[in-house]
């Protein structure tokens, strides 16, 4: 099967090295696509979290596949989130297509879109990071218990269930951090005369037209959501953006795909585990 042409791929929020990422969904969707540009827009890969004993090989395989896109010449921008804030410290690192960076800048036809993670917005971030971290440990342990439920309900015939969403959606003040999010990143894109602000960190795919606050003007806000429960991307294709939403039904055939990583030893091509140890190490 062909692949699609896509002129930009955003993701975030993917949490490789934790028990909610869907990596093998991720692949699926990678190797759906032909970008040619390719945003990774912080916590693709969660240090915080990160444990020696859990790096499945679905996670390595996302790794391989990111890094083909590099090698097939195609410019990929990791930007760095909370998750993986670790990284900060070697921004503006370039190797060939590949950019290390804290934001991004991208002119895309006569417009200006202004790509950063977006957990510079959060309170609790800037100002209680051990809250931070223990709120996404108890968010990953939510995810755990939440995937067994699922696999019960399914057993059973029942329709799965997202046990966050549900909280975020209902609980006032998660609904308020939301808002409150959306609009300081609108305020501050078209303060600086951006044409789209795109972000992710709080695991919600939208996009909408948002007007400032206090000055005249509006913004295309953008977040491509997560790879943990909504399974999304933001995609760039003819001059319009559009959310992708992963459908399991859309994947039941398989692509065609000459790469042969999959088959491969991949412990033994590049050892995660060790280098992951490292990063989290010296944060302490």
């Amino acid at each position: 099967m062909a692949k699609r042409e896509v002129d930009i791929v955003v993701i975030s929020d993917v949490h490789l090295g934790t028990y909610g990422c869907h990596a093998k969904e991720l692949l699926k969707y990678l190797k759906s696509i032909k970008p040619k540009k390719l945003v990774l827009n912080g916590d693709i890969i969660d240090i915080w979290q990160f444990s020696k004993s859990y790096w499945p090989e679905s996670h390595m395989k996302v790794v391989r596949r990111i890094l083909k896109f590099v090698t097939d010449g195609v410019p990929v921008y990791y930007l760095t989130g909370n998750h993986d804030e670790m990284l900060r410290k070697f921004a503006d690192f370039n190797l060939g297509t590949f950019q290390l960076m804290n934001k991004l800048v991208l002119e895309l036809d006569n417009k200006k879109a202004w790509i950063f993670h977006g957990d510079v917005f959060d309170v609790t971030m800037q100002h209680s990071k051990w809250l931070a971290k223990l709120g996404a440990v108890g968010y990953d342990s939510l995810i755990v218990i939440n995937s067994m439920v699922n696999w019960f309900l399914t057993a059973i015939g029942k329709q799965k269930m997202s046990f966050s969403q549900k909280i975020k959606g209902k609980v006032k003040e998660a609904v308020k951090f939301i808002n409150h999010f959306e609009q300081t990143a609108a305020d501050l894109a078209v303060d600086k005369k951006y044409d789209y602000v795109i972000c992710g960190h709080i695991h919600h795919a939208e996009i909408r037209t948002i007007k400032a606050t206090d000055n005249p003007g509006e913004v295309l806000y953008l977040n491509s959501g997560d790879w943990v429960e909504s399974l999304t991307a933001l995609e760039y294709y003819q001059g319009k953006w559009e959310i992708f939403k992963y459908q399991p039904a859309d994947f039941m055939v398989e692509h065609d795909d000459e790469d042969k990583t999959d088959a491969e030893d991949l412990d033994n091509k590049l050892d995660v585990r060790n280098l992951l140890e490292k990063f989290k190490q010296e944060a302490h």
